[in-house]
């Protein structure tokens, strides 16, 4: 396949590009700042674009088969955040303007924060409070892409709090919900690879299961 990949310098991104290079994909790195990419192929293209102009997306979004976003913005503790919103909104509209029907992003566990009352002290009573503004701005993405983006083929992949450790072979676990459950309803993990997570993004590309769907995903 070609791929678009947004947020390519990002703790997520360089393990999903390295991924998606060795699986033979031909990798096309929108990134705000070229200097910033320290990895070198035949089959990666670098180019630098406005995530939040829809314009500057098209430009490079014609003749790809998908688009994978690891974008991610830092939370504010008293105000709120609109970066996953208005990336989306520009994404979605470059894909229209350039006809490319599929995209994969990820947003994580517990972006309705009132989910996560199963689970432990420090996650439910200081992680998400302290990242809630994450949280809420990617519960609108979520939304935004099941109220208003029946046409396209969209994935969202909800992973757990990420680690930067090398990639598994691990069963990977999914879960139509807001984190995956064990027996008891209870969170089975807190934490997951962010290779992993790559590993998984890219497996939905040709997996119709996933297709308009939100998922949670861990490793067993």
């Amino acid at each position: 396949m070609k791929l678009i990949v947004l947020g390519a310098t990002g703790q997520t991104g360089v393990p999903l590009v390295n991924q998606a290079l060795q699986d033979g994909h031909e990798v096309t790195a929108l990134v705000r700042n070229v200097s910033k990419v320290t990895i070198q192929h035949e089959k990666l293209k670098v180019v630098e674009a406005n995530i939040f102009l829809a314009d500057s997306l098209a430009e490079h979004f014609g003749g790809h088969d998908a688009i994978i976003s690891c974008l991610g913005f830092p939370y504010k503790i008293f105000s709120s955040i609109s970066g996953y919103t208005d990336s989306m909104t520009a994404i979605v509209s470059a894909m229209r303007q350039t006809g490319v029907n599929r995209m994969v992003t990820m947003t994580s566990w517990y972006t309705d924060t009132s989910s996560g009352q199963n689970a432990n002290f420090f996650v439910r009573n200081l992680l998400l409070p302290l990242i809630k503004s994450v949280l809420t701005n990617m519960l609108e993405m979520e939304k935004y892409l099941e109220d208003e983006c029946s046409d396209l083929n969209w994935t969202v992949v909800r992973p757990p709090e990420l680690q930067n450790t090398p990639v598994t072979d691990k069963e990977i676990l999914t879960h139509e919900g807001y984190f995956v459950p064990d027996e008891r309803g209870y969170p089975i993990t807190n934490t997951v690879s962010r290779a992993d997570v790559s590993r998984f993004m890219l497996s939905t590309l040709n997996d119709n299961q996933w297709t308009r769907k939100i998922v949670a995903m861990c490793c067993k």
